[in-house]
């Protein structure tokens, strides 16, 4: 007996997700994790890096399912801060929690109800206009 993955399964999407958990996760088990020294960075640093997981899951499991991507995403962030308390020099924090939450519930939000927002994620990477011919693409050392 074989089950079958929905029509609408991605891998490559679901391999985005999994390199963004893993990434976060090893972050986090580190001792110290280097940044600036300003107060509550961190928080920004929480709220895009959830913001990021959140619109990756809503991508993998349909904009419709929004909320359900957001409580994945807020659970993740959870575990996580729970591991922290067993890393030497890391701390489990609530307010971390609920920037990693926050982050994952606009970001989800936005990519479901906001075309422009999802439509400017979406676009191919190479967007820039082609040179008509190879003088146009090459640059003069020479001044």
């Amino acid at each position: 007996m074989t089950m079958a993955l929905p029509e609408s399964f991605s891998l490559r999407r679901w391999a985005f997700v999994m390199a963004v958990a893993g990434l976060i996760v090893a972050a986090s088990s580190r001792g110290a994790v280097a940044g600036p020294q300003i107060d509550h960075f961190d928080k920004v640093v929480h709220f895009s890096v959830y913001g990021l997981l959140g619109t990756l899951v809503v991508r993998a499991v349909g904009r419709s399912r929004w909320v359900l991507a957001v409580l994945v995403v807020s659970l993740f962030g959870a575990s996580d801060e729970w591991h922290q308390s067993f890393v030497p020099g890391r701390s489990m924090e609530f307010a971390d929690w609920v920037a990693d939450t926050l982050g994952a519930a606009v970001a989800a939000f936005g990519y479901a109800r906001w075309s422009r927002y999802r439509e400017g994620l979406e676009r191919p990477v190479g967007f820039a206009r082609k040179p008509d011919n190879l003088a146009d693409a090459t640059v003069s050392l020479h001044g």
